[in-house]
């Protein structure tokens, strides 16, 4: 588990789904957001462009972003 909080921005979440993927600010490779992985939404709703801050794990999806804060 990565502790350290990165920034990016959505590049799409589908709410019927339940997933989408965010691009890394720093550049690194696109990684995947589930609903579960939304900390500050009731909603647990994510929009196109939109920025977040978070942190990463290895899942069975690669890397994949939890904690999510949406701004």
């Amino acid at each position: 588990k990565n502790m350290t909080l990165k920034m990016g921005l959505v590049k799409w979440y589908s709410q019927s789904e339940g997933f989408g993927i965010i691009s890394p600010l720093d550049g690194g490779n696109d990684i995947y957001v589930n609903r579960s992985g939304i900390a500050n939404s009731r909603k647990k709703l994510l929009t196109e462009g939109q920025r977040v801050e978070f942190s990463t794990y290895l899942g069975s999806r690669g890397l994949t972003a939890e904690d999510v804060i949406a701004y």
